[in-house]
């Protein structure tokens, strides 16, 4: 399994490679590196998220997993009243995405973290995720049962899953663990899955 899905100090050379990306109509440019996922480039998942999904109006959003940022920084720049908060377990993705929200001017709404530093009693009104699913499934449980109680009653989170990689099961698993979960989209064998607390 490659390190950058759960390593904190993966240990290879880091090397920084930029590159820009036009999401929801705003132009980003992200510092991406060695040991972080999706090196240099946005991958086909987090498109797909982006292509289906518009940004919600306003609120208090987590980044779960989020790598350099991608997600959490489009977030923030396309919506002027969030808050975002990016957790990761690699410090290099950490590194990353507070830089790159330095360099976008978003560093007072976006802060990337470790999980354990997010304060106890935050909550957050959506979750937005491209999980990191090779991980394990169970180690995945865990990691949404983790959060999705965090969400504000009303709020929603919303992954994006590979159907290859089990985005049909995880609906349904979801739904038996009492969050109900339902298909948004489905494009180029990727699901948009949404979970909303009642």
């Amino acid at each position: 399994m490659p390190e950058h899905y759960f390593s904190a100090d993966p240990n290879v050379p880091f090397e920084r490679e930029s590159f820009e990306v036009e999401l929801w109509g705003h132009r980003l440019t992200l510092d991406s590196g060695s040991g972080v996922f999706s090196r240099g480039h946005l991958d086909h998942a987090t498109a797909v998220l982006f292509r289906e999904l518009e940004p919600p109006p306003q609120g208090q959003f987590l980044d779960l997993g989020c790598g350099y940022g991608v997600i959490g920084l489009a977030l923030a720049r396309a919506v002027p009243l969030a808050n975002v908060t990016a957790v990761d377990v690699n410090e290099r993705a950490i590194l990353l995405a507070n830089d790159n929200a330095r360099a976008a001017g978003l560093a007072p709404r976006f802060v990337a973290c470790l999980p354990e530093q997010v304060p106890s009693d935050q909550v957050f009104d959506e979750i937005w995720s491209n999980p990191p699913i090779r991980i394990g499934k169970e180690e995945l449980h865990d990691l949404l049962l983790t959060w999705l109680p965090r969400l504000a009653p009303g709020g929603r989170m919303v992954m994006v899953v590979g159907k290859f990689l089990g985005a049909d099961s995880l609906q349904r698993w979801l739904g038996e663990q009492g969050w109900p979960t339902t298909r948004l989209a489905s494009h180029k064998g990727f699901r948009v899955l949404e979970t909303r607390r009642g």
